[in-house]
């Protein structure tokens, strides 16, 4: 396996990546989450020796003072044989100059938030209440309001 930073991405590899963890507000739009992938600071990806992509990672950042993970998305066939830890670990060592390093997932009341939680916490993450910290967001369905007056 190897970790590698890319630009370029194929929709069609993107779709079935995404797809594969059943991320179907990334899958319905492949232009949109393809956009995404480009507009991100920086997007990295681990593949098989033979080029198949295994994984993927990707963050927003200003690359001083905060560096976000969007995206830690592994094939479900991988889970279990390093591929998330090794985009992570990448990530962790690529920015850590930055004073805060944050991810967003699933409540750990779900089952893929309860898995997600454990992985992050054998990384050395912390909750943010657990760094004395909050985190809010606004609803995901909400009107695009790009377009009208102020």
């Amino acid at each position: 396996m190897f970790i590698a930073e890319e630009g370029v991405f194929d929709p069609a590899e993107m779709l079935k990546l995404y797809d594969s963890v059943g991320w179907e507000g990334y899958t319905s739009d492949v232009d949109k989450l393809c956009r995404g992938l480009v507009n991100s600071h920086l997007v990295i990806t681990a593949r098989d020796g033979s080029g198949t992509l295994l994984g993927l990672a990707r963050t927003v950042s200003d690359d001083e003072h905060i560096c976000y993970v969007q995206d830690v998305v592994v094939n479900p066939a991988k889970h279990r044989q390093g591929v998330g830890r090794a985009l992570v670990e990448h990530l962790m060592r690529r920015y850590s100059h930055c004073r805060f390093f944050l991810l967003s997932t699933d409540h750990e009341s779900s089952p893929e938030g309860y898995r997600n939680h454990a992985f992050y916490r054998s990384l050395g993450f912390l909750s943010y209440e657990e760094k004395e910290m909050a985190g809010f967001g606004l609803p995901r369905n909400r009107p695009d309001l790009r377009n009208t007056a102020p």
